[in-house]
């Protein structure tokens, strides 16, 4: 008992001691966590009196950060918006070509004060240009007389200049602005040796080769995809406007109906070029089998009007089918097949596949003589046409231009869009179409209508600024007024509008310059002997006739088409079923002896179209165009063109037997 009370009492003892040591001291945690306060206190006070210091000597790293990131940023939103702003802006042409060609040609107006900029400018837009088209050689946009283009010849697989080069004006100021290496008659052997190189069963045919149809396959679709790309569309659409000036929209239609051809013929398209046939034979071991073959060694000529389209779709047509072709395009706008051959050879064409030459008429004509090519592809005037069918002796495909026209039947409607398709038939690309409207011979019934104001109306909105309507490159203005003027002494005769010459341009007088023309000429005028030649002379120009015929006078028409020597392209505007087949029974009951005459069925021309929205230009690359009635008829653009004019027919019997059992040999026949 007394260890417990001696135990309790020192625990009361140390309870109290316990209870005053608190009242006196804090615990030990509230004195660590007191002493951490103070000093995270310190240390706060400590870095914001340093930020304070700092903030009045340098700027902070984070403020130069940002101000950085802020300029880089900028700078990225400039460079996308511009990027954006320029695809935009080049399909935004198509309604707006006005403001395209101000900054295309805006350095034009003013050549001699704005030297240094053009100077400038055009540096940095061929180096831009080369750099983003891998194939390209030129800038469409910085060719000047400062900086001329130049272009080469191709022939047994390398380009190469000439001792001679032929300088082209611009066609909207006369600087000259390109450099052609062209031939001239001593020049022309090596062209000659590569030529007769190639055998006359061709490159490759279905027993030879077979798979460079494959190859070609391959490249027209390297080709295509290359085309769809904005920068070289563009690119290509600019060089056309260069050279050949029309509206951005007609430019780009062209390297646009280029692009789907060589999309149509892609892949295993070549090779179907070929496709064969076969007949039973009259044994076992018999069979006849149908071949497309090549020409072998063979010759394109083609004209200013299209430099893309006609040559490209005429080129790729003779290589898919095997032959070997040396290229001519008219030297005024060679540029364009130049740099579209280097395109060709950057999708893998080989370079030996096709020669490329610039010459005079002369120096070719005595290229051919001498080469002797199988087969010749002449697209042009028909004068040169006739030409080379008797030099050639007779070895010639032809798509000369021709007197293409129009009937507006007796039903009338929509005349506004009649007359928008009357413009454009006539005057776009400033008239210089294989298919340009030539004569519109007008129903009576449309006399009443406004439809000749209308036309009117859309000629004069025409103007240079935009080139909806520009230079003409094989007439001058004074041969065209003068035909004009001829026309006007024909009695009756009278001019509707145009008929002057433009005004406040700077092109050359070796080129034609005229507003939109229309003249009108009687149809009793047009058929008399005497007239009937002047008035359907083509005038490859913006120029077109116009008369009028009565509901009686449709055989009046048809006579006037049966006389013309060229059959292109036609239209017959109306969705009178009646009328397209136009027998007279139908259409005039009053007729004493009806006879049935037909429209389309008494006309010849290649291409005809008909019903109310029917045009003779605009053709694209899904149907034939060509002219008829002439054996030596070219097409283009579709596999039966093709197949005509690359290649010919070849027949292989196979007969293998068995011979019947038994044989003998039977008695001399």
């Amino acid at each position: 008992m007394e260890s417990e009370s001696i135990w309790l009492l020192y625990a009361a003892e140390k309870q109290e001691r316990r209870r005053n040591m608190r009242k006196s001291t804090p615990p030990l945690r509230t004195i660590i966590a007191m002493e951490s306060e103070r000093i995270w206190l310190l240390y706060t006070a400590e870095k914001q009196e340093r930020r304070k210091n700092l903030r009045k000597s340098t700027p902070p790293l984070r403020r130069i950060i940002a101000i950085v990131s802020v300029v880089i940023l900028v700078l990225v939103c400039a460079s996308l918006l511009a990027s954006v702003w320029f695809h935009a802006h080049q399909y935004r042409n198509l309604y707006h070509p006005m403001f395209e060609l101000k900054m295309m040609y805006g350095f034009l107006v003013c050549r001699a004060s704005q030297k240094a900029t053009r100077n400038w400018l055009s540096s940095f837009n061929l180096s831009r240009s080369v750099h983003s088209i891998p194939f390209a050689t030129v800038d469409a946009e910085g060719i000047s007389g400062s900086q001329p283009a130049k272009v080469h010849n191709l022939v047994q697989g390398k380009w190469t200049g000439s001792s001679t080069w032929n300088t082209i004006v611009d066609p909207l100021n006369g600087e000259p602005f390109i450099k052609i290496a062209e031939i001239d008659e001593t020049g022309t052997q090596p062209f000659v040796e590569s030529l007769s190189k190639c055998p006359k069963h061709g490159l490759h045919n279905p027993f030879k080769s077979p798979e460079r149809y494959l190859l070609y396959g391959d490249i027209t679709a390297k080709a295509a995809r290359m085309l769809s790309v904005p920068k070289v569309s563009d690119f290509f659409t600019r060089l056309i406007q260069r050279v050949a000036p029309k509206s951005y929209q007609q430019a780009l239609g062209e390297v646009q109906v280029t692009q789907k051809f060589l999309e149509n013929f892609s892949g295993d398209q070549v090779r179907f070029l070929a496709r064969s046939f076969a007949v039973p034979g009259n044994h076992l071991g018999q069979q006849s089998h149908g071949f497309r073959w090549p020409y072998g060694p063979v010759a394109i000529i083609t004209p200013f009007n299209f430099p893309l389209e006609i040559p490209v779709l005429q080129l790729m047509g003779a290589l898919y089918m095997g032959n070997k072709p040396i290229l001519k395009v008219d030297s005024k706008v060679c540029i364009v097949m130049e740099q579209m051959i280097r395109l060709l050879h950057h999708c893998g064409m080989p370079l030996s596949d096709v020669d490329f030459i610039n010459s005079d008429g002369k120096t070719m004509n005595k290229l051919l003589l001498e080469a002797n090519p199988q087969m010749t592809l002449f697209t042009g005037s028909s004068k040169v046409a006739e030409k080379l069918a008797v030099d050639l002796k007779g070895r010639i495909k032809l798509e000369d231009a021709g007197f293409d026209w129009k009937i507006l039947g007796p039903d009338v409607n929509e005349v506004d869009y009649i007359a928008w398709v009357c413009d454009q038939d006539a005057y776009a690309c400033s008239g210089q179409k294989c298919s340009a409207q030539s004569i519109l011979f007008m129903h009576e019934n449309w006399s009443a209508t406004s439809l000749i104001s209308k036309m009117k109306d859309l000629a004069e909105r025409r103007k240079l600024e935009d080139l909806t309507i520009g230079p003409v490159l094989t007439l001058t203005t004074e041969a065209m007024l003068d035909h004009m003027n001829k026309l006007l002494q024909i009695p009756g005769s009278r001019l509707l509008f145009g008929g002057k010459p433009l005004e406040n341009h700077s092109i050359p007088s070796i080129y034609g310059a005229l507003k939109p023309t229309a003249i009108y000429v009687p149809l009793e005028e047009i058929l008399r002997a005497k007239n009937y030649e002047l008035v359907t002379r083509e005038i490859f120009g913006p120029f077109q006739v116009i008369t009028e015929y009565k509901k009686d006078q449709l055989p009046m028409v048809l006579d006037a088409l049966e006389r013309m020597h060229a059959h292109l392209t036609a239209a017959v505007v109306s969705n009178d079923v009646l009328f397209l087949q136009a027998r007279l029974e139908n259409i005039f009951a009053t007729h004493p002896t009806p006879l049935p005459i037909e429209v389309i069925g008494k006309t010849v021309n290649g291409t005809t179209y008909a019903g109310l929205r029917a045009r003779t230009t605009g053709a694209p690359q899904n149907h034939w165009f060509g002219p008829a009635g002439d054996p030596r008829g070219a097409g283009i653009g579709t596999p039966e063109a093709i197949k005509l004019v690359w290649s010919c027919h070849r027949e292989v019997i196979y007969d293998f037997g068995p011979l019947p059992k038994r044989w003998e040999i039977p008695p001399s026949t």
